[in-house]
């Protein structure tokens, strides 16, 4: 379950490597072989597995392979693990996805196999879901059923293989079992309600608060950088950076909704800005754009309207993280879109632009600015929060060459961490009455 991240001088972030896979196909001959072992009955001699449960300083088991195996009546997907894992499948409608579901292992996959399109499988990631939670999340095609996973015991140099097959099915029939296992709403749930939750010691009143939000992470990856960049690292550095520049001074206390290289749903980082009373939200994020030629720093501020088509073809993008990730938008998850702006956050939104302004022109100093309107508007569900000012970053382009390489030293990031944590000082100053009541 996780759990309020709470700022710490000197935390480092933890890595994990998350993949993607759209294209290609498996072998035949493979795919046969798995077949017989299946229809095969268990050899009498085949020593007993081995425990799941390993003790608690056992290294991680390791994810060593996956496999598509596609057939004109069914779609196959294998995975191949160093250790016995508990591994569950199940499917999430609207959008249609299959989820596998296993405890935390570390990723070795190499060059996963890609999907050729004309199976059931369109697309799949993988990657951390919650911390001790990891997951491959499977974009479909088609609605599917999905077999219960069986398990091959090591043979012929293979680790242990969960094999998954995916079989036609109706609409009508993949969503009368989709949605999350009830054990897994639960925990979910109760995440949630932690995150609404006020800390047991908020900080003293003369302390602002600052809520600093990397995005995406884990699972979802976010963009992908023409040199290899990945938005959710990026991100996560910058936080770390931004968060070390204002815990020097002694007028804000510092939270980041997450230090590690963990998924966390959108709805939740609002709650958790608001459990802290945070009186400045700043979401971090890297952009990207067809046009490589498009690069530049820009600042966002809610409106459900958008102040451009690019900006609300932004926010429709961002807004799909809870997908990329294997949330289930269903039920009480229904929200993650429509939340209500009425008059009584007209406020917030006004003191977000005027943060959004200062910020501006404090980091044009700094980094390149997007030349047409760097202050822009759009639904994202992260600055929905009613009472919190937030803004949402997006420091440059991850296909601009320029930008790319920009993001990727140590000059620019600490660069720009000091001009926004520059820009939190000027808005809070005592010459200007933005942050104030």
């Amino acid at each position: 379950m996780n759990r309020r991240i709470v700022w710490a001088l000197g935390l480092a972030a933890a890595a994990l490597v998350v993949g993607s896979a759209w294209a290609g196909s498996a072998t035949q001959a493979a795919d046969d072989l798995i077949s017989r072992i299946l229809q095969a009955p268990p050899a009498p001699s085949a020593p007993p597995p081995r425990p799941a449960v390993k003790p608690a300083t056992a290294p991680l088991p390791v994810v060593m392979g996956a496999r598509i195996g596609e057939h004109a009546d069914s779609t196959r997907f294998v995975v191949e693990v160093s250790d016995p894992v508990t591994l569950r499948a199940f499917t999430l409608a609207n959008p249609n996805r299959v989820v596998l579901d296993m405890p935390a292992v570390q990723w070795h996959l190499g060059d996963p196999p890609r999907p050729s399109g004309n199976g059931a499988i369109s697309a799949y990631r993988y990657g951390q879901f919650r911390s001790g939670n990891s997951r491959f999340v499977i974009d479909l095609n088609r609605p599917v059923a999905v077999t219960t996973p069986k398990v091959i015991p090591p043979t012929g140099g293979y680790g242990y293989r969960f094999v998954i097959d995916l079989t036609p099915a109706s609409q009508e029939e993949f969503n009368r079992t989709a949605g999350w296992p009830d054990d897994l709403r639960a925990r979910e749930a109760a995440a949630e309600q932690l995150a609404s939750l006020p800390p047991s010691a908020l900080p003293p009143a003369e302390k602002r608060v600052i809520v600093i939000d990397p995005g995406h992470g884990g699972i979802d990856a976010g963009t992908s950088g023409v040199n290899g960049l990945l938005e959710k690292d990026l991100v996560l550095d910058e936080a770390l950076r931004l968060g070390r520049e204002l815990a020097r001074r002694d007028n804000y206390t510092v939270h980041l909704t997450r230090d590690t290289d963990v998924y966390i749903p959108l709805t939740e980082r609002t709650r958790i800005a608001r459990s802290w009373h945070a009186d400045l939200f700043i979401s971090l994020h890297a952009d990207s754009n067809p046009d490589p030629n498009v690069s530049g720093l820009s600042i966002y501020t809610l409106s459900e309207k958008g102040s451009d088509r690019e900006a609300a073809a932004l926010a429709r993008k961002e807004n799909q993280s809870d997908v990329i990730a294997g949330v289930d938008l269903g039920g009480g998850n229904a929200s993650v879109a429509p939340i209500l702006i009425d008059l009584a956050q007209r406020d917030t939104m006004n003191r977000s632009s005027r943060f959004a302004q200062g910020a501006v022109g404090m980091l044009t100093r700094t980094t390149d600015i997007l030349p047409r309107q760097p202050h822009r508007a759009a639904a994202f569900v992260v600055l929905k929060a009613p009472d919190v000012p937030a803004v949402l970053i997006e420091l440059g382009y991850l296909s601009n060459t320029g930008d790319a390489g920009r993001m990727n030293t140590v000059r620019w990031r600490n660069g720009v961490a000091g001009a926004i944590a520059g820009a939190v000082d000027r808005y809070f100053g005592p010459t200007t009455g933005a942050a104030n009541p």
